[in-house]
């Protein structure tokens, strides 16, 4: 696993750990997901995997604390397949208790289309998650066909603004209205906002004069392993 830490526009604050996973081939390259990702959801490795991380990113998190390095909290991502187990929120109730990760330090993210495959099962998931005491996000928000009418049923806090409408939201009028539009929604729900991909300070100014509650991104730090992220100058300040 690697880390990116997620920070506060207002205040520059760490306020999360995004855990992302990359394999290393036998050469010694690190290996982003988007080769290997489709190959475990076809063959159903993606749920051990999934298990994996979320038990790792539980078990460093844990150890931060205990460091006395304060991360905010540790964001885990769920795949489509792993957001449909039955055992789902059984594995993340033992995770939390084998690791000893207070359950607010823990947040889940899901995609607009795992939300949507089944509506009101993933209501039901959701608010049993939510039970638990773990944070749940949207991730890549505004890339699925997600409606406005089940979102303010979902027991989310956050909205993640995909990258792909960050990219342009200094050079494309388009990009700008949507995520304008998405922090606006996002305010007027009660949710919060994360920002990912920021790359350049003409975007991190837009986002922050749009209200924008966080980002993540290069402009930052790229994802890095567990003892450099420990190192990043915010650690130890994040809420």
């Amino acid at each position: 696993l690697h880390y990116q830490p997620q920070i506060d526009l207002a205040s520059g604050a760490m306020t999360g750990a995004e855990a992302l996973l990359r394999s290393q081939d036998p050469h010694l390259a690190i290996v982003l997901p988007a080769p290997f990702v489709p190959i475990a959801e076809e063959s159903g490795l993606i749920v051990p995997i999934g298990a994996w991380v979320l038990r790792e990113a539980c078990r460093q998190a844990r150890a931060w604390l205990d460091a006395g390095l304060d991360f905010g909290v540790v964001s885990v991502n769920l795949s489509v397949r792993q957001f449909h187990e039955r055992e789902l929120v059984e594995l993340v109730a033992d995770v939390l208790r084998e690791t000893g990760l207070p359950a607010d330090r823990l947040e889940l993210e899901i995609t607009e289309s795992a939300l949507m495959d089944d509506v009101e099962q993933a209501v039901r998931t959701l608010n049993t998650l939510r039970a638990l005491g773990v944070a749940l996000a949207v991730d890549d928000f505004g890339t699925g066909y997600s409606s406005l009418s089940y979102l303010k049923r979902f027991p989310i806090g956050k909205l993640k603004v995909d990258q792909s409408f960050v990219r342009g939201i200094a050079t494309d009028d388009s990009d700008r209205a949507i995520v304008t539009a998405t922090i606006a929604m996002a305010r007027s729900l009660g949710f919060t906002t994360t920002a990912e991909g920021v790359e350049t300070e003409a975007q991190l100014a837009i986002l922050r004069a749009l209200g924008c509650s966080a980002y993540q991104g290069y402009l930052f730090s790229r994802p890095v392993d567990s003892r450099s992220f420990s190192r990043l100058p915010c650690f130890g300040r994040g809420a």
